[in-house]
């Protein structure tokens, strides 16, 4: 390992991933990125096909095509254990598996493709069956009653043995769903509604009362569905949640009702070629921020302008109809499914704030103006009253996508640094004052929720190799640009945080998710960054090696290689094409930047000691 990196060795390898970032724009001018491919959007959606499939005419094979595809991926994805995991890079899990298993009983294929169905049916036996789906999600039912309700529809399970959804509670007003307390995460409504029924439909409940309740809640709850669901079809973008809910209504004989059509259209219109089905159709607007926040304004304006408006569009102007939220933030796709969230609008506001016109620096559009205003008002509004900020909605449940987060509070923070020291913005008096109070809150609750090594965990990443897919090293790095922006680098929980990260580095030079996990390029990247961030010397044994190991990556073509961080949907693994580029393009930036400013000191440094020798010779 050498003893230094040289900036011209940072200088190349920045370029390199930039001209790599910035080929992957679509026409448009902005990015839109692709989202893995996944065994368990598989599964789902070729459940739900066959369901709609079942109720139609026999001599009607316009779906049997794509149910043939599907099934042949997935006995061609199978891993070696009989299992499956969420993406072709991840390890087998209980869930995915027992979605894979039953889909092959549910069309009929069991005995088509007999080795895959024996070898999966011996994993989930080893892995603990119902058993453990059940346990791996614990009191939050999001995930494990879908599951279950897949496999009852193959007839693997059977109905009383999976827990009743409440849906007559969906009937309610928007703003009881806080006091009731609902048994899923606020973005889960349609799972509820459509699960709930399917559950009722095939087993009643005991009680009288509740079942004439639930008698009484059908078509109520139904056009609340109705009412909810997006214009494409497709809940949140995504296939699992749009085929949970289009194979319970199919299930209980409802083929032709509008939800399960538009539902259909959804999951035909974003099957790829191969017969998979991605976790979700893409992620155009985080992906978006992340790549103008991470190449820091260093477009030209002609590159600028198309982006500032494109990300301008995308704020919501309206009361959301699925999550009741405010106008003023902004989800993480620009397609209908999309849902406002406390992690993607603190992004947004960062990029429009990079995404300043030149010809006017100082000075900000009024139409930005009123979108950044808007958008950080939107944010205040979110915090909890523990000083973080939940993901959708305030304080909605005690679920974990409902309560406070360090990694999204984080960003909340730099977000609302950054527009606090935009000077033009300085007017927003009453504004600003409750934004820095909202920001001391915050960083009280971040000290309150760091663990005892110095670490914070994320909410929506982790790391298959690492126990609870916990990762610390994504969290921490998250947490600790907070603290930068704001200058607390010298506080007691960014020095033990910075302490974290420098133990858990690899001998090889990378950070995994945590101790001893293997080396990626997003966690180096996330981690090189944000220790230049803090003040780390870059001449550092710990800064070398990290750099040469991302430099490395970047030199034999590596850096485009994705890791499975992702977390979506209760535990549910993903991986974006454009993750590992946009975070060594943010760390290779940031390194360039900190040996110019090393190099101009001691350019300074050499100048004011030659004045110096000069100046004593004359004087001698």
């Amino acid at each position: 390992m050498s003893e230094t990196v040289s900036h011209q060795r940072v200088q190349e390898g920045y370029q390199r991933a930039r001209a790599e970032l910035l080929s992957a724009r679509n026409a448009a001018g902005h990015w839109e990125g692709e989202l893995s491919t996944s065994a368990l959007s598989t599964a789902t959606a070729v459940m739900a096909l066959e369901m709609i499939r079942r109720h139609r005419p026999a001599d009607d094979h316009s779906l049997d095509s794509y149910i043939k595809q599907g099934i042949h991926w997935l006995a061609t994805h199978q891993n070696e254990d009989g299992g499956w995991g969420d993406t072709i890079k991840s390890i087998s899990n209980i869930s995915t598996s027992m979605l894979c298993h039953a889909v092959f009983h549910a069309t009929r294929n069991a005995i088509n493709y007999s080795s895959i169905t024996v070898n999966a049916k011996q994993y989930i036996d080893r892995s603990g069956g119902v058993e453990a789906v059940i346990a791996r999600y614990g009191k939050d039912k999001t995930f494990s009653v879908p599951i279950l309700t897949h496999c009852a529809l193959a007839r693997l399970v059977k109905w009383d043995t999976i827990p009743a959804l409440p849906f007559e509670l969906s009937c309610l007003p928007a703003n009881f769903y806080k006091a009731v307390r609902l048994p899923v995460v606020s973005y889960a409504l349609p799972a509820l509604i459509a699960i709930g029924q399917v559950r009722h439909h095939f087993c009643k409940p005991k009680n009288p009362l509740l079942r004439v309740i639930r008698n009484l809640s059908i078509q109520k709850s139904l056009k609340k569905l109705i009412s909810i669901q997006p214009s494409n079809g497709g809940f949140l973008e995504a296939a699992p949640l749009t085929s949970f809910v289009t194979m319970s209504l199919a299930g209980m004989g409802l083929v032709d009702h509008p939800v399960v059509k538009k539902g259909l259209e959804f999951l035909l219109a974003s099957v790829r070629p191969d017969g998979s089905w991605p976790i979700d159709t893409n992620l155009a607007t985080w992906t978006t921020t992340l790549s103008v926040n991470a190449i820091q304004g260093t477009l030209s304006e002609f590159e600028k302008a198309p982006i500032r408006d494109w990300l301008l569009q995308q704020q919501y102007k309206e009361l959301h109809p699925y999550t009741s939220a405010e106008p003023g933030g902004w989800a993480w796709t620009d397609l209908p499914g999309g849902v406002p969230d406390a992690d993607d609008t603190p992004g947004a506001i960062l990029a429009l704030l990079n995404l300043k016109s030149e010809a006017a620096e100082t000075e900000l559009s009024p139409e930005v103006r009123t979108a950044l205003r808007n958008g950080v008002q939107w944010l205040l509004d979110l915090q909890n009253s523990n000083g973080g900020w939940p993901t959708f909605c305030r304080g909605w449940g005690t679920l974990p996508f409902d309560q406070s987060a360090a990694d999204i509070s984080a960003h909340v923070i730099r977000a609302l640094q950054a527009w606090l020291a935009t000077e033009s913005l300085a007017e927003e008096v009453s504004l600003r004052k409750r934004a820095e109070r909202a920001i001391a809150r915050s960083f009280r609750y971040l000290a309150a929720v760091q663990r005892a090594d110095g670490s914070w965990l994320p909410l929506w990443f982790g790391n298959q190799h690492i126990k609870n897919d916990e990762n610390p090293v994504y969290g921490t790095a998250r947490v600790l640009a907070a603290y930068a922006t704001a200058e607390r680098c010298g506080s007691s929980e960014a020095e033990q945080a910075i302490e974290f990260l420098k133990t858990v580095q690899n001998e090889d030079g990378g950070w995994g998710g945590d101790a001893g996990a293997l080396s990626s390029v997003e966690e180096t990247a996330l981690a090189v960054d944000v220790l230049l961030h803090v003040g780390v010397d870059h001449d550092s044994p710990v800064m070398i090696a990290g750099l040469n190991w991302l430099l490395e990556q970047v030199e034999i073509g590596r850096f485009t290689e994705s890791t499975p961080i992702g977390f979506y949907f209760a535990k549910l693994w993903y991986f974006e094409q454009l993750y590992p580029i946009i975070f060594t393009v943010s760390a290779l930036h940031r390194a360039k930047m900190v040996l110019k400013k090393c190099a101009d000191a001691n350019l300074r440094l050499s100048l004011e000691e030659e004045d110096y020798r000069i100046m004593s010779v004359e004087e001698n």
